[in-house]
């Protein structure tokens, strides 16, 4: 059975980006849980982690030689850090390609809903130090909306951000989440 959310990504074209001189990567916006009642998996990133120490990102990471997509890079990396066999994973599409503000990542995102039967759980203890499920309907939540204050080239810029239970979901993970709740936003079965 396809997932409701499947039909916002039906004749979806994503914005991709030229890749110039950034790193390619990509990341899975994984569902889990019942149709109506499903969470989004997020990672907290180690504190030995080359970039985005300590910060929330989604199950993803950088584009091998050997990769034949990105599409196949975010199943791989989804796979390495949280255990999700690439076959356990439905895929609905990719979203807009993001680009990192200080790493220069060009990230691919996808969105993805995780068969019954697998738990996501920590395989790359490395980079990765905590899983957070996000309930869905919390980010459609207008109150989980804030903004977070970062110091950019010296000077303070307040970026949205999405909070849950003390945690902070900010910078590309964020604008990841946002076009994924805006692309599916009025999609018939999806969560109010």
């Amino acid at each position: 059975m396809q997932h409701p959310l499947a039909a916002a990504f039906e004749g979806y074209e994503p914005i991709e980006q030229p890749l110039a001189d950034l790193r390619p990567s990509a990341v899975m916006l994984l569902l889990v849980g019942e149709v109506g009642r499903e969470d989004v998996v997020f990672q907290v990133r180690t504190q030995t982690v080359r970039f985005h120490k300590g910060e929330i990102s989604l199950p993803g990471g950088r584009k091998d030689d050997t990769d034949e997509s990105y599409l196949h890079t975010a199943l791989r990396e989804t796979e390495e850090e949280v255990g999700v066999p690439r076959e356990a994973v439905d895929v609905l599409g990719a979203l807009d390609d993001v680009v990192t503000v200080g790493s220069r990542h060009l990230i691919r995102p996808y969105a993805g809903v995780l068969r019954t039967g697998v738990e996501p759980t920590i395989t790359a203890a490395r980079e990765v130090s905590e899983l957070i499920h996000v309930p869905l309907a919390h980010l459609q939540d207008e109150r989980s909306r804030v903004w977070k204050v970062v110091e950019n080239n010296g000077s303070p810029q307040a970026t949205p951000a999405f909070e849950y239970e003390g945690h902070v979901i900010w910078g590309a993970t964020a604008r990841i989440v946002g076009q994924f709740l805006a692309l599916t936003s009025g999609v018939p079965g999806a969560t109010p």
